[in-house]
């Protein structure tokens, strides 16, 4: 059984999920949050009747806080962490990460995110593309995704698909596909083949950390390839015309906040967007992007 878990980011229900999986006695969890939404989990657990120190197996997608802020907690009490190989010492090691994190959010930081803390080394394995981990009668596989970030895995557990970011955010109840490009990572090429590889898939449901369940999985995939495609140029056409800075991040915000209004997202969704999937550095993710590729 899957449980989606709403962390109430922000204050903010539908930004970003959990998923707690449930086989016989036995629980998993893919996804942490961040560290700040780590009480809002908790409670989630026992609201379902489980403890939380019965999970013994947490997965992430990868490193970015939103997703793995809370796998050093997790890892402390016990719980073995899987992770994609690229973003393992990050986990141990979270210095780097956090300082890069506050050089993008400033002041907003802790607020945010939360005190990330360190996972005990040999309370993190490493996971390849298609190495699987049994929980219960079930297993979990990983699928290496890269595209939002190098050290991107999905998991695939029963004909479902834990995508993190690499099928984009959608909210429940709006047509709206935003593009995860946080830098420094984002790669159109090969997200569109890690996207690719899902669609040909043919999975039943998707879940999304940003946010929940989407059943219409082909057509899903196939608009959010569209989407990678078309705001990898929209950013190479900003830059063509000499934006850059806070200038590019303003042009582009625009550009996403015209095209959600357009098919019906509402303000108070707009903003709900925005905590989801920052826009302005989605931006910074595309433009690094084609600084590194002038030919792309």
């Amino acid at each position: 059984m899957i449980h989606t878990l709403d962390l109430r980011f922000q204050n903010t229900p539908g930004i970003i999920a959990a998923f707690l999986i449930e086989s016989g006695r036995d629980l998993a969890l893919i996804e942490t949050g961040p560290a700040s939404t780590l009480p809002v989990l908790l409670e989630l657990i026992k609201a379902r009747g489980f403890a939380p120190e019965a999970i013994k197996q947490v997965f992430v997608t990868h490193v970015h806080l939103d997703h793995a802020g809370a796998a050093g907690w997790w890892a402390q009490q016990g719980a073995t962490v899987y992770v994609h190989s690229r973003g393992a010492q990050h986990l141990i090691a979270p210095e780097k990460l956090i300082a890069s994190a506050r050089r993008v959010y400033g002041d907003k930081f802790d607020s945010l995110w939360g005190d990330m803390i360190p996972a005990p080394a040999d309370k993190i394995i490493t996971l390849a593309d298609g190495d699987t981990v049994k929980i219960g009668k079930m297993k979990i596989t990983a699928l290496d995704t890269p595209g939002h970030a190098r050290h991107h895995l999905a998991y695939v557990c029963e004909g479902a698909c834990f995508t993190g970011d690499v099928a984009g955010v959608r909210l429940q109840g709006c047509d709206y596909l935003s593009v995860a490009a946080a830098p420094p990572q984002f790669d159109p090429v090969a997200y569109l083949d890690s996207i690719t590889r899902l669609h040909d898939a043919n999975f039943q449901r998707l879940y999304l950390t940003h946010f929940g369940e989407v059943t219409e999985v082909s057509s899903h995939l196939t608009r959010y390839a569209r989407r990678v495609g078309l705001v990898t140029d929209a950013v190479k056409s900003l830059m063509d015309h000499q934006l850059a800075g806070d200038n590019l991040r303003a042009a582009y915000t625009k550009l996403e906040h015209d095209t959600a209004m357009e098919i019906g997202v509402s303000e108070v969704d707009w903003l709900r967007y925005e905590l989801a999937n920052f826009t302005g550095i989605s931006a910074e993710g595309i433009a690094l992007f084609h600084e590194k590729n002038p030919q792309a």
